[in-house]
C-alpha cells in the first residue's frame, strides 16, 4: 500500500477534502515546506492555495531522485459529483527548477527545496517567491537561492499538461482536446461565473484532472538562473527571510539565510551590467551557544528583529548593528549595509526621512573617496594601536580583522629606528589568515611595528598597528627561574621608554607558578608548526568574520 501522503481540508463550513488516496501521480512521499494563499484576480472565487514541497520522482522508483514542486488548489473546491468525491478536483502541480548551466550545456540541479519566503508587493496578486534549495546528490554539494514571479508560475499552470505516451511511455505535452472548463479552473470565478461548484463540472473534466495532475513545463526562476549559489563550503542553507530596506540610492532586498551549522548570513545581491550580479555578505552570526541547524526565521519589522529557531530554542537578532562598523565615514560607507549610514559622527541607522546633510551612504558602489571626501584625512591615523610581547623560539599571533568582509588585508613590517616598510607574505615562518598574522619560531629580528592595512574599492586605510617586542628566551627563562631578580631582562635590546614595565611588573607577581606553567605550555620548538596550524583551524571554525553574540537565548 505504501505511505498515504495527503493534503487535507478538515475545518470550516465546507466539506472535508483530501488528495486522491495512494495515487503517486498526485503525491509521492512528499515533504511539505510552505503553504500560501495567493489571489488570482479581484474575484475571490479565483483564490488559490499554493503548496511548496519536494517529493520522490515516479520516473525512477529505484533512484532517490527528488523533485521540488509547486502545487495549487482552489479554495472553493468541493470535489467531484461521481468521481473524486470529497477529493480535490482542481489539484495541479509543476516542477520548480533551480539550476546552474555548465560550460558543456549540462545543468547542475539544486533539487531539494528547503524553505520558501513570500515577499509581498503592492499588488497582493503578484508577490515575489524566494526559495532555498540544496543539491541532493552525494557527489556535488551546495545550496542556491532562486527567485520566481507569479506571472511565470501562472503561465506554466495555463500551459500544456504532462502526458505519458509513445513506445517508451515517456512524458510528452498533452495534445488532445482539453475539456471545458479547463481543468484547474475555480468555480464561480472569472472564467466560470455560471458554475457555482466543482460538483457542476462535467465528468470528463474531473476524470482528466485525476489522470493529468502534472504540468509539462517547469517553473524557471527569474533570468533562468539562481540569485546566489554556494558550493565547496561545509554548510548548506536551510531557511530564508527577506527584508526590503530603503537606502539613499534605492530599495534593496536584504536576505537572511540560516544554515545547518547554526549560523545566519546577512546578504545583499547588487545588479551589475548584462544581468551580472555582485553578492555581498554583510554579516555572519553564530546564533546559539551550541550550534544547531536553523529551522525557521521570522522578521518583525515593528521591532526590527529577526526571530530564529532551532531544536534547542528560540532567540532574536537585531536586523542591523550599525555601531559595529565603527565611527569612521569610510568604514561605514565600505560596509555597504543599506540599514546604515554615516551621520557625521558615527555609523547609525539610516532613515529616509532624515534631512541631515552630513549623511553618507553608498550601497551600490561603496565608494568612500566620493562619499567621504573631506572626512578621510585621518583614516590612517584612526587605526588601533596595540603592544604585544613574544618570546624567542615561540609563536606569536597578531590579530587583525577588517570591518568589511570584502576588504583585502595586507601586513607591512616597519623595523625599529627605520622608515623602510616591507610587505609580508605567507611564506616560511609567516602565515596570513582571515583573523590575523601568525609568526612561528620568533626571532629577535622580528621586533618592529606591524601595520595591518585594508583595501577595498581602491580605498586603503590602516586597521591596526601592532608593536611586537621579541624577548630573548635566555633572559625570560632566567627571570622565571629567579623572579626576585627580574633585572635579567636588562640585557634586552633597548626599546621605547617603559617598553618592558608591564612585563617586569607581571614577573614580580606572586602568581609566578601559574605564569611559568602558562609559558611552558606556550613555548614550542620550531617544529611545532602542525600544532599551530591546528589551533588556527579550530579558531577559524569557532569564529566568523563578524561574529557578534546575539541577544539572550530564549529556551523553549
Amino acid at each position: 500500500m505504501g505511505t498515504d501522503a495527503a493534503i487535507f481540508r478538515a475545518m470550516g463550513k465546507q466539506a472535508a477534502m483530501r488528495t486522491d488516496q495512494y495515487n503517486s501521480r498526485w503525491l509521492n512521499d512528499p515533504a511539505f515546506v510552505h503553504v500560501q494563499l495567493i489571489p488570482d484576480s479581484l474575484e475571490r472565487n479565483d483564490d488559490k492555495l499554493y503548496f511548496f514541497f519536494r517529493e520522490k520522482s515516479t520516473d525512477s522508483p529505484h533512484s532517490p531522485t527528488l523533485y521540488s514542486r509547486i502545487g495549487r488548489v482552489c479554495l472553493n473546491d468541493d470535489g467531484g459529483h461521481c468521481c473524486l468525491v470529497n477529493k480535490w478536483s482542481t489539484f495541479l502541480k509543476a516542477r520548480l527548477m533551480c539550476s546552474v548551466p555548465g560550460a558543456d550545456g549540462i545543468e547542475t540541479h539544486f533539487d531539494e527545496l528547503q524553505d520558501v519566503f513570500i515577499q509581498q508587493t503592492q499588488d497582493n496578486k503578484n508577490p515575489v517567491i524566494y526559495a532555498v534549495f540544496s543539491a541532493s546528490g552525494s557527489v556535488f554539494k551546495g545550496s542556491a537561492v532562486c527567485v520566481y514571479s507569479m506571472a511565470d508560475i501562472r503561465m506554466v499552470f495555463n500551459g500544456p499538461f504532462a502526458h505519458k505516451e509513445g513506445p517508451n511511455y515517456q512524458w510528452m505535452p498533452y495534445t488532445g482536446k482539453i475539456p471545458y472548463p479547463r481543468p484547474g479552473t475555480c468555480p464561480g470565478g472569472t472564467f466560470t461565473p455560471s458554475m457555482k461548484s466543482t460538483k457542476d463540472y462535467p465528468d470528463e473534466v474531473i476524470n482528466f484532472m485525476r489522470t493529468h495532475p502534472v504540468m509539462y513545463n517547469p517553473v524557471y526562476p527569474i533570468h533562468r538562473q539562481p540569485l546566489l549559489v554556494r558550493t565547496n563550503v561545509n554548510y548548506k542553507f536551510t531557511t530564508i527571510a527577506v527584508d526590503q530596506v530603503d537606502a539613499s540610492d534605492g530599495r534593496y532586498e536584504v536576505l537572511f539565510l540560516g544554515t545547518d551549522q547554526g549560523t545566519v548570513q546577512k546578504v545583499i545581491v547588487l545588479p551589475k551590467d548584462d544581468l551580472e550580479t555582485e553578492e555581498l555578505i554583510l554579516e555572519e552570526v553564530e546564533v546559539f551557544k551550541v550550534p544547531a541547524p536553523i529551522k525557521s526565521m521570522k522578521i518583525s519589522s515593528k521591532r526590527q528583529q529577526l526571530y530564529v529557531s532551532s531544536v534547542s530554542g528560540v532567540t532574536h537578532l537585531a536586523l542591523h548593528r550599525c555601531d559595529v562598523y565603527g565611527e569612521a565615514c569610510a568604514d561605514c560607507c565600505l560596509a555597504r549595509d543599506p540599514y546604515c549610514a554615516w551621520d557625521g559622527k558615527t555609523c547609525s541607522r539610516y532613515s529616509a526621512s532624515s534631512k541631515r546633510r552630513s549623511r553618507r551612504q553608498d550601497v551600490r558602489h561603496g565608494n568612500p573617496m566620493r562619499q567621504c571626501r573631506g572626512y578621510n584625512s585621518n583614516a590612517n591615523k584612526n587605526g588601533m594601536d596595540a603592544t604585544q610581547y613574544g618570546v624567542e623560539g615561540s609563536s606569536a599571533f597578531l590579530e587583525c580583522q577588517a570591518r568589511s568582509p570584502q576588504a583585502s588585508i595586507k601586513w607591512i613590517l616597519q623595523k625599529d629606528n627605520s622608515e623602510r616598510k616591507k610587505e609580508l607574505r605567507s611564506e616560511g615562518r609567516l602565515l596570513k589568515t582571515e583573523q590575523g598574522l601568525l609568526i612561528r619560531s620568533l626571532q629577535l629580528s622580528d621586533t618592529g611595528i606591524y601595520h595591518c592595512t585594508a583595501t577595498e574599492n581602491n580605498f586603503k586605510h590602516t586597521v591596526m598597528r601592532v608593536r611586537l617586542h621579541v624577548l630573548s628566551a635566555e633572559a625570560v627563562t632566567a627571570a622565571l627561574l629567579h623572579p626576585e631578580a627580574p633585572s635579567a631582562l636588562a640585557s634586552q635590546p633597548a626599546g621605547p621608554p617603559g617598553a618592558y614595565d608591564e612585563l617586569v611588573q607581571l614577573l614580580s607577581q606572586p602568581e609566578m607558578g601559574l605564569i611559568n606553567q602558562y609559558c611552558q605550555g606556550y613555548w614550542r620548538p620550531s617544529g611545532s608548526a602542525h600544532s599551530d596550524a591546528k589551533d588556527l583551524q579550530d579558531q577559524k571554525r569557532a569564529r566568523n568574520r563578524r561574529n557578534h553574540p546575539p541577544t539572550e537565548e530564549l529556551q523553549t
